[in-house]
C-alpha cells in the first residue's frame, strides 16, 4: 500500500527528471559543439557532471521501484575523455528518448489518481461557479449540470484513484526497467567487467585450491600418515614378539588396532572437510542443520527448495554458512539464529539472520571475504546487513539451476 500510495509521487518526480534532463543534455550538446573553438573544455565537462547527476536521480529513483541500475562510468575527468565516453552519449540519448517513452507512464501513474480526486472532492463544490461562468461541466462521459449529476461523478472519481494507484507502481517499474537498459552498463562494457571478475574469481578460487590441497596433505602428513607409519612399525614389532613374549605381541597388536582406529576417525574427519556426506545424502538443508546442531547454536533451518543444485554450488553454500556459523558462535555468542534457503528465478537464496549485536564488517577479518571470494567463482554475490546494536542479516545468492527430487 506504501508503494502504491508513493507510486504518484515518483510519477511527478520521474517528470520533473525528464524536463532536468532535456536541459542538461542540450548543455552537453552545446558544450561538445564549443569544443571546436576550446571554450568547451571549460564547459562539456561541467554539463557532462550535470547531466549525470539527472541520471543518478533517475537510478535512484528506479532503485526505489525495484529495478537496481549499476553506474556505468569510468574514470575519465577530462574534456576529450568525456567526449570519447561512450557512457556520456547513452545519458544523452536517454534524456532525449525518455520523455517520448515514459510520459504516458507517468500520465496514468499520476493523472488517473489526479483526475479522480477531482471529481471525487473538487467537482461537486465548484460545477454551479463553473457553470456560471461559462465552462463545460464534463467529467468523463458524465454531464454536471446538477447537483445529482455531480455526486453521480464521485464514485467515478473514486474508482480513478483506485485504479490508478492499482496500476502506478506496475506502470513506473516498466519505465524503471526500460530506464535500466538505457542508463546501466552497455553489453561491451558488462563484458568486460564479466571478464574482470572472472579473472579475479580465477585467481582466488586457484589460491584457495592450494591451500585447500597444502592442508590436506599437511593433514595427512601429520595424521593420518603418522598413524599408519606407526602402525606399520608395531605391527612388525609385535611379528618379531610373537615367539619371544606373546603378551608383549598382544600388547603391540592392541595398540596397532586402536591407531588404525584413530587414522580411520581422521580420514573420515578429513573426507568431511572436502565434502561432507549428509550433504552428499541428504541435502543443503539436511547439511545446514547438522551444521546447527555441531556448533551448538540456536538455530532455525526453513527451506522452499523443490530440488537439489549442482554439488560445487551445494558445498560453496554449506561452506559458506559454515563460516557465517563460526562467526556467530565467536562473536554473537548464544544468539538465535534463522537461515532461509529459497530459489527464484534462477536463483539459489540463503538468508543468514541472528539478534546478536551487529556490527559485522568484510574489511574486519577474512572470513566474509573467503565467504565473497567462494561464491565469485560462481557469480555468487553476498550482501550484509549488520548495524551497531543488530540483528545482522546476511544473504548468499547464487544463480543455478536446480534438479527436481
Amino acid at each position: 500500500m506504501r508503494a502504491r500510495l508513493a507510486a504518484p509521487l515518483y510519477a511527478l518526480a520521474m517528470i520533473c527528471l525528464s524536463v532536468a534532463g532535456i536541459g542538461a543534455a542540450a548543455l552537453v550538446l552545446v558544450g561538445a559543439a564549443l569544443m571546436v573553438v576550446g571554450v568547451g573544455r571549460f564547459v562539456f565537462p561541467s554539463a557532462v557532471a550535470l547531466l549525470r547527476t539527472v541520471a543518478d536521480a533517475a537510478r535512484w529513483l528506479s532503485g526505489r521501484l525495484g529495478v537496481d541500475i549499476e553506474r556505468p562510468y569510468g574514470d575519465e575527468t577530462s574534456a576529450v575523455g568525456l567526449l570519447k565516453a561512450p557512457s556520456t552519449w547513452r545519458d544523452v540519448i536517454w534524456a532525449f528518448v525518455d520523455p517520448i517513452i515514459g510520459t504516458w507512464t507517468c500520465a496514468l501513474a499520476l493523472g488517473m489518481p489526479l483526475y479522480g480526486l477531482y471529481g471525487a472532492a473538487v467537482q461537486p463544490w465548484v460545477w454551479r461557479s463553473n457553470a456560471r461562468s461559462g465552462g463545460i461541466n464534463a467529467y468523463g462521459p458524465i454531464h454536471v449540470t446538477s447537483t445529482t449529476a455531480a455526486l453521480a461523478a464521485v464514485p467515478v472519481g473514486i474508482g480513478l484513484i483506485a485504479l490508478g494507484l492499482y496500476l502506478g507502481p506496475g506502470l513506473l517499474r516498466r519505465r524503471a526497467r526500460w530506464t535500466c537498459d538505457r542508463l546501466g552498463p552497455s553489453r561491451t562494457t558488462r563484458l568486460e567487467r564479466r571478464v574482470e571478475t572472472l579473472v579475479d574469481t580465477r585467481a582466488d578460487s586457484v589460491d584457495a585450491q592450494a591451500a585447500e590441497l597444502r592442508r590436506i596433505e599437511r593433514d595427512l602428513h601429520d595424521g593420518a600418515q603418522a598413524r599408519l607409519v606407526a602402525l606399520g612399525i608395531g605391527l612388525g614389532n609385535a611379528e618379531r614378539l610373537f615367539e619371544e613374549d606373546p603378551d608383549a605381541a598382544l600388547q603391540l597388536v592392541a595398540a596397532a588396532r586402536e591407531a588404525s582406529s584413530q587414522a580411520l576417525d581422521e580420514l573420515r574427519d578429513l573426507v568431511r572437510g572436502v565434502h561432507p556426506p549428509v550433504l552428499a545424502d541428504r541435502g543443503l538443508a539436511d547439511a545446514i542443520r547438522a551444521l546447527a546442531l555441531d556448533s551448538l547454536l540456536d538455530a532455525e533451518v526453513s527451506s522452499e527448495l523443490t530440488g537439489r543444485p549442482a554439488p560445487a554450488v551445494e558445498s560453496a553454500v554449506y561452506f559458506a554458512v559454515n563460516e557465517l556459523f563460526a562467526n556467530i558462535g565467536k562473536y554473537a555468542g548464544t544468539a538465535a539464529v534463522r537461515v532461509t534457503l529459497g530459489y527464484r528465478n534462477g536463483v539459489l537464496s540463503c538468508d543468514v539472520t541472528d539478534d546478536g549485536d551487529g556490527g559485522a564488517d568484510p574489511a574486519n577479518g577474512t572470513g566474509l571475504q573467503g565467504i565473497r571470494s567462494r561464491l565469485a567463482v560462481f557469480d555468487g554475490t553476498i550482501a550484509i546487513d549488520s548495524p551497531p546494536g543488530g540483528p545482522t542479516h546476511i544473504r548468499l545468492e547464487v544463480p543455478c539451476a536446480i534438479r527436481s527430487e
